[in-house]
């Protein structure tokens, strides 16, 4: 495979997070994809790094995922891999693919990874897009900002059912 999968011990804080005061199981990866969609922007790993920006800015995007021949994917390239080529080649692209500048460890979630533990794992990472992978199958691409929007409305959820609770509103 041309990606490797990566696996994160939990801490306490963490772990105890996922236990719902709701009874709720909680939320997954796979429960953000359906809600955001599972389309992913991808680029071959031998396009040029021009080619990347132009769709990195066309789409007003942070990421592309980096396919081989065979439609796998074997990296990311973020505009932060960008700006550090620019910086070894002295400001230009010329001649320059995207496999010079790309993250070849690609770490990976899964769909059936909690929020919590996909928000640790890309806290440790120091990294901000990650790529979910249902088998063999590219299932779709989460961002910070989707773990944080569904943790904040999952939390929110949760404190009007107490708020409820407490005051023996509860249906």
């Amino acid at each position: 495979m041309a990606f490797t999968v990566w696996t994160f011990p939990l801490d306490s804080l963490y772990y105890e997070s996922n236990v719902r005061l709701t009874g709720d199981k909680p939320m997954k990866l796979r429960d953000i994809l359906r809600r955001k969609g599972t389309n992913v922007l991808t680029i071959r790993h031998n396009a040029s790094l021009q080619d990347a920006v132009e769709s990195l800015a066309a789409n007003n995007i942070g990421v592309l995922l980096v396919m081989d021949d065979t439609d796998r994917p074997m990296g990311i390239i973020s505009e932060r891999d960008i700006v550090q080529q620019l910086a070894r080649t002295d400001g230009s692209l010329a001649g320059l693919r995207v496999s010079d500048a790309m993250t070849r460890e690609l770490v990976i979630g899964v769909p059936d990874d909690t929020v919590d533990y996909a928000m640790q794992v890309m806290t440790q990472q120091r990294i901000r897009h990650l790529p979910v992978m249902d088998g063999d199958t590219l299932a779709g691409l989460v961002s910070i900002g989707d773990l944080v929007k569904a943790h904040i409305n999952q939390t929110e959820t949760e404190i009007r059912y107490l708020h409820s609770y407490i005051q023996g509103t509860r249906t």
